[in-house]
């Protein structure tokens, strides 16, 4: 489920900026890519860090990956963030709607993953 959700993220991204570049121009464009590409950077790691490693694994050892996991996905948002808006000029809006787009696509397939029931982690992970 996880690496699918970075891809569910990287497609509203590219909708998104496609989106914004069609009605507002480049700038747009380029900003929203940002912002989703930030979101969609930030899950991946996220992935990576708490569901890399398979095996079976102790319960406190899968709770700790999941946390440190949230913590790597913190730290790449907030550091992407900074090194955008010191860097690069974008347009505020643009790159929000983005990201915004890109954090409801989680919660979207989350729920359509909790609607299906429990056991399917291990076929989808």
């Amino acid at each position: 489920m996880a690496f699918s959700l970075v891809l569910a993220q990287a497609g509203v991204t590219l909708a998104v900026a496609l989106a914004g570049w069609a009605l507002a121009g480049g700038l747009a464009g380029r900003s929203a890519l940002l912002g989703g590409g930030i979101s969609a950077l930030a899950s991946l790691a996220m992935a990576l860090v708490a569901f890399g490693r398979r095996g079976d694994a102790s319960t406190e050892r899968v709770l700790i990956a999941f946390y440190a996991g949230e913590l790597v996905k913190l730290v790449v948002v907030v550091a992407l963030f900074v090194v955008v808006l010191r860097l690069i000029t974008i347009s505020p809006a643009a790159m929000l709607v983005a990201y915004g787009a890109t954090f409801a696509v989680y919660w979207l397939v989350l729920a359509r993953w909790l609607k299906r029931g429990p056991g399917i982690a291990r076929e989808t992970v």
